[in-house]
């Protein structure tokens, strides 16, 4: 190799300057971010001593971040892969995102405080409603102006959780956790980038991760969110703890780097302080800009009252599900005496109803989760929505060609009310064909809540001898202020035995189907259906409206052979019998 040019020497240190000046610019935002100098093995880290060991991740490659994580998920283009997650992000690219990650932050704690201004109380007293003229003055769009067409959706709710802040956040920074935690809102997330670790072990103060999930409300009339968002955590002071989302997949300007774009997410999350006895105070922010003409008129109230995608939801779904789980971890917990399940069963049998359920969501709003095939018949009307898909290796599912129909319709009766009519195995033969025409009787009932209506149970026919196949059925319910949900799934005698004695659940093969009870949006409203079958909005005089969603997803064996083809009659079969259940759930509550 030859000398180095005088040329090529200032070139070299011209580019040597520039990227000192560009650490010292991320040395100054996390300090900001931290809220304390950077530290290394070699001490306090600023923009005069370069050390090449920096905690935020930045190697002498470009790249930063974790280097392998096994097993975590990582998104390549719009598909979820396993695989590690590695920081991409150039060293410009980072400064940008963590100055959005701190003007998110800073957002989000203002709109959290209890007096702010940017909330109004409804007339009811009941409801925060967003100032969308105070935000405006108070703050400068941090994602840029929102699209043409796209409407504003911001909803504030705080509520008491049997949870503490330190697991709370841990909950949220992981990806598969925050998942598990919001199992009917979140059908897929990921962690893709982690531009800032915490440089204290065991602690998430100051972590700033990219990540994408899917956001589902349990309808196929509502198409399933798409988003990639920064995730930062702070810790305010002791026991109070924050985190915010917020898009990063538009530009300052607002414009996408998808064309078809139908969601973004500005600041939301929340704050979350700790009380006596174990409990937290949070206080929930949703704020999301969005295209409201892909959402079916139908469900168009429940989005914009804040119970489909909105902070009440987010805050029913964290009460129940931690309140579900200090139950299951309770050592007061008693196994009930006609049941005689031992507490590994009953760990076996919730993980198999916990799993029933994700299938049926998946099922119902059709998700990435599943690889689906759009189906259009002519005599399946246009609200009802059938997919179709074929299992070949899953032991989880029956091997074959799956067909699930699903739709959502409006029903003049309270949601409490077509729930406890749902969950009654005694009324069951009204409505559904595996009753044989009979009452059903529960076998097994786990409590999940305190709530009678929050449980996993095993439900056999009443009149089973012999001489019959020996089917049962595994059912899970739940209720909660956003909504109520019943899903079950047939299954085999020896399979459920196994299960409840402690076997591995993961190969017994299901295929649910069930219904989600959804508010209609409509507060202090009574709906009515006009002469032309479609609801009207009345003046009514009570807190709750006179009506509800119901969602029904059937998923359906049509051929027990991967390559068979599906036919018309299949496709009819499945359509009529949700209509059918449909009228005779109608019929059977009005009359009751």
């Amino acid at each position: 190799p030859g000398s180095v040019s005088n040329y090529e020497l200032q070139q070299l240190r011209i580019e040597n300057a520039r990227l000192k000046d560009e650490l010292g610019r991320i040395c100054i935002l996390a300090n900001k971010f931290l809220g304390r100098p950077l530290t290394s093995s070699a001490g306090p880290i600023s923009p005069q001593g370069v050390n090449s060991s920096l905690e935020l991740g930045v190697g002498r490659n470009g790249f930063g971040g974790v280097a392998n994580i096994p097993g975590s998920m990582m998104q390549t283009s719009l598909e979820f892969v396993e695989g590690p997650v590695m920081s991409l992000t150039m060293p410009h690219d980072r400064n940008m995102l963590i100055d959005l990650a701190l003007t998110a932050m800073d957002e989000l704690i203002k709109m959290a405080e209890a007096d702010s201004p940017l909330w109004i109380k409804s007339l009811d007293g009941g409801r925060d409603v967003f100032n969308q003229e105070e935000y405006m003055r108070t703050f400068s769009p941090c994602i840029g102006m929102k699209p043409n067409g796209f409407v504003t959706e911001a909803s504030r709710e705080t509520g008491m959780v049997i949870i503490n802040s330190s697991a709370l956040i841990e909950t949220m920074m992981d990806a598969n956790r925050w998942a598990e935690m919001f199992p009917c809102m979140i059908a897929r997330s990921a962690t893709t980038d982690v531009l800032l670790s915490p440089s204290v072990t065991g602690t998430k103060n100051g972590a700033l991760q990219v990540m994408v999930a899917e956001f589902q409300v349990l309808s196929p009339l509502v198409p399933v969110r798409q988003a990639k968002f920064l995730r930062f955590c702070k810790q305010h002071i002791e026991g109070v703890w924050a985190v915010v989302d917020v898009s990063i997949d538009t530009n300052r300007e607002g414009l996408s780097a998808d064309p078809f774009q139908t969601y973004r997410r500005l600041p939301s999350g929340f704050v979350v302080q700790d009380v006596p006895n174990n409990y937290s105070k949070v206080t929930w922010i949703e704020h999301a800009e969005y295209d409201e003409s892909i959402v079916h008129h139908l469900c168009r109230p429940l989005l914009s009252s804040g119970m489909g995608f909105g902070a009440p939801k987010w805050v029913a779904t964290l009460q129940r599900q931690c309140e579900c789980l200090a139950v299951l971890m309770s050592s007061t917990m008693t196994v009930q005496d006609q049941s005689g399940i031992s507490p590994i069963g009953r760990k076996s049998m919730l993980k198999l109803a916990q799993r029933m359920t994700y299938n049926f969501c998946s099922g119902v709003c059709a998700s990435s989760v599943r690889k689906w095939d759009k189906l259009c018949v002519g005599n399946v009307g246009e609200d009802v929505r059938v997919l179709t898909r074929k299992n070949v290796n899953d032991p989880g599912e029956p091997p074959g060609v799956v067909l699930c129909a699903a739709t959502t319709v409006w029903l003049p009766m309270t949601r409490q009310r077509l729930f406890d009519f749902m969950r009654d195995e005694r009324m069951r033969s009204e409505w559904d064909i595996l009753s044989n025409g009979g009452p059903l009787q529960e076998m097994v009932h786990i409590a999940k809540g305190q709530a009678p209506g929050n449980c996993a149970s095993l439900l056999r026919a009443g009149a089973m001898n012999a001489n019959d196949s020996g089917m049962l059925i595994l059912q899970e319910t739940w209720n909660d202020s956003s909504g109520s949900l019943v899903v079950y799934a047939p299954v085999d005698v020896p399979s459920m035995s196994m299960v409840m004695n402690g076997g591995d659940s993961t190969c017994v093969a299901l295929l649910p189907s069930g219904f989600a009870i959804l508010p209609d949006g409509y507060f202090g409203h009574g709906g009515l259906i006009n002469s032309n079958g479609t609801m009207v909005k009345t003046e009514g005089s009570s807190n709750e409206s006179g009506g509800c969603l119901l969602t029904v997803g059937f998923q359906i064996l049509v051929n027990s052979l991967p390559t068979a083809k599906l036919t018309v009659e299949s496709v009819e079969t499945v359509n009529n019998l949700i209509s059918c259940t449909i009228q005779k759930i109608k019929a059977a509550v009005l009359e009751t």
